[in-house]
């Protein structure tokens, strides 16, 4: 920690902006932001089943949290499950405690009470769930093959909740094949996050100094182009090298960090 507060002040950083907890108001808005935003914002206004892949690290996580930061609190439970790799029995005792219901032991308790939850809260408190399934590609078959059955109200005629998965692209084949074809079917909104562009990485970088104080260049562009090309697209292992970058820079007392740096702060970070 000490590490990181000297960096700052040796960059002249009122803050570290490429940290995981900043402001999520200040959110760099990628063109993958911008066109998953407008579907998560759609499904907002339809409900339904909505499905948002993409490598780990291109924003997948990043935007349940935005989404649900903008959510009124008064008109949408939120329910976010980011454990997925549980039986079949655990998941609905996880659904269940988020949704302030009894757990009971068996199955098809859960699944009635779950069910009748949503109901309750959409159609008596004018309330809509929102349950967000984190790393959805781990989910048991017989978890996906419950929801067409679990989230189908009135003879499939109405759409009580929003129910968002999202996951690796490997969901999307896991959804392709036979058995999931209804599931599929269900599915109102559908995007698969491409990753953070090089454009977009020298703007990200340049508007995260600014936001943190830093008018002047702290990396040169063949610095930018290495980081671009080690990040894999990644907005989250961006900042993970630049972080590295901007520590070591500190520690070695230099003024620009160039390709050096960069490779020095890869071999750290491959190294944990």
């Amino acid at each position: 920690m000490g590490v990181i507060i000297m960096f700052k002040s040796y960059w002249g950083m009122e803050f570290n902006p490429f940290d995981k907890s900043f402001n999520i108001k200040n959110r760099f808005k990628s063109e993958d932001f911008v066109q998953a935003e407008s579907r998560i914002e759609h499904l907002k206004n339809i409900k339904g089943i909505g499905l948002f892949t993409g490598l780990s690290g291109v924003g997948k996580t990043y935007l349940l949290r935005y989404f649900s930061n903008s959510l009124n609190p008064s008109l949408f439970k939120t329910v976010y499950i980011p454990l997925s790799t549980v039986t079949v029995l655990e998941f609905y005792k996880q659904l269940a405690y988020c949704l302030d219901l009894e757990v009971y032991h068996k199955k098809i308790d859960i699944f009635r009470s779950v069910q009748e939850r949503i109901v309750n809260l959409s159609k008596d408190k004018k309330i809509t769930p929102v349950i967000m399934i984190d790393e959805s590609q781990h989910l048991k078959t017989e978890i996906l093959n419950d929801f067409k059955i679990l989230f189908n109200f009135e003879m499939d005629s109405k759409n009580y909740a929003i129910v968002i998965l999202s996951g690796q692209p490997t969901l999307n084949h896991i959804l392709s094949k036979q058995v999931h074809e209804c599931l599929k079917q269900r599915i109102v909104i559908n995007y698969n996050f491409i990753g953070i562009s090089k454009q977009e990485t020298i703007d990200y970088i340049s508007t995260r100094l600014a936001l943190a104080g830093v008018h002047s260049p702290i990396f040169n562009p063949n610095a930018i182009e290495a980081i671009y090309s080690c990040s894999n697209a990644s907005i989250r292992k961006l900042n993970s090298i630049i972080e590295k970058c901007l520590m070591i820079g500190y520690q070695k007392k230099i003024e620009l960090i160039d390709t050096d740096i960069v490779m020095s702060a890869l071999n750290e970070i491959e190294l944990i």
